[in-house]
């Protein structure tokens, strides 16, 4: 009998609390039972299996998923959207929509946001708006309540909030990876390191959603940029924009250019401290071989058009295909 055919069980029964299991439990106390759920099952294959994911564009939320599945024949386990205003079009709704139905049918969700720079009023561009920069004193004024500039930020959150609320009523637990790649140099909230950095902007996020608008239905994800120099992603060590066990679950890196370091791998284990770290975003996919010493990955998600342009239809398959690979048909009964 295959391997996973007597583990998987095993760990379903970890995750319902039904065997001695460690209570591994959110950063938030009043996370829903679903939440806590889902936390568990992750912490119950980390080290043993690694989820298959695949991010998709707000504006066409299953092209991509589809195409890992006629590549491999299989479905990724963890489907992803972005909720960045493209323009003035406001996709929240579709992406609602889509992750009721997505979580209804057994696949992870986990969504993030490119937040518009809020010194500016929509349509937010992309090149000029979502990476353009804040200056120290703007960043001062964000960060201090009752300004005007963390007043309107507020209310870009608040929206936001809105639909994080509908998924709540709805009974699906999001993988709430906010703030991404916060250590790079490109986005507006990036490059902010220390206490009244990026984590004094996390913190923020955390308590409206958490205090004031009670979102339980949140796994807070921190996903860093690999460590980079240029001429690709520059970006700097993990330690200095982390903002503590306290307010993240999950910790994860994004890598592309086949830039699996193992001494990135290390610091963000450490920095993790035992919570699960899962691969935020790839390019180029890992291998085996990489996977054999970078074993605690609890996820891989792909991003968008990569799939198609990074990746050959054999490194797709391969990874699909490794007996440590979960795909949606392998963990869909056990996520409803």
């Amino acid at each position: 009998m295959p391997i996973k055919k007597i583990i998987l069980p095993v760990l379903f029964l970890l995750t319902c609390g039904l065997l001695n299991a460690q209570n591994y439990q959110p950063v938030n106390a009043d996370a829903t039972t679903g939440t806590k759920k889902i936390l568990r099952f992750l912490y119950s294959i980390k080290g043993k299996y690694i989820l298959s994911g695949q991010q998709n564009y707000n504006s066409d939320r299953n092209v991509f998923s589809d195409s890992a599945k006629n590549i491999t024949g299989k479905y990724p386990a963890v489907w992803g959207s972005d909720f960045m205003n493209w323009g003035d079009k406001d996709l929240g709704p579709q992406i609602v929509e889509e992750s009721i139905k997505k979580a209804k049918d057994g696949y992870l969700v986990t969504l993030m946001w490119h937040e518009g720079n809020p010194t500016q009023d929509p349509p937010y561009d992309f090149e000029k708006n979502v990476k353009g920069k804040l200056t120290d004193k703007q960043w001062t004024e964000l960060t201090t309540p009752g300004t005007a500039l963390y007043n309107k930020w507020i209310g870009q959150i608040d929206v936001v909030a809105g639909y994080l609320k509908q998924l709540q009523d709805a009974g699906v637990t999001v993988l709430w990876r906010p703030y991404h790649e916060m250590n790079g140099v490109w986005f507006w909230w990036g490059n902010r390191k220390g206490a009244n950095g990026i984590s004094k902007l996390w913190k923020m996020m955390y308590d409206r959603y958490t205090n004031y608008h009670h979102l339980n239905n949140l796994l807070w994800v921190w996903g860093a940029n690999a460590p980079r120099d240029i001429p690709y992603d520059e970006a700097y060590d993990y330690k200095d924009f982390y903002p503590g066990p306290n307010y993240v679950d999950i910790l994860g890196a994004d890598v592309y250019h086949f830039d699996y370091e193992q001494k990135d791998y290390n610091d963000l284990l450490k920095l993790a401290n035992g919570k699960p770290i899962a691969l935020t975003e790839t390019g180029e996919l890992p291998n085996s071989k990489i996977l054999s010493v970078q074993p605690q990955w609890t996820w891989f998600m792909v991003w968008t058009s990569w799939l198609w342009t990074d990746n050959t239809h054999d490194r797709v398959k391969e990874i699909y295909n490794l007996p440590q690979t979960l795909s949606h048909d392998e963990v869909k009964d056990k996520l409803k």
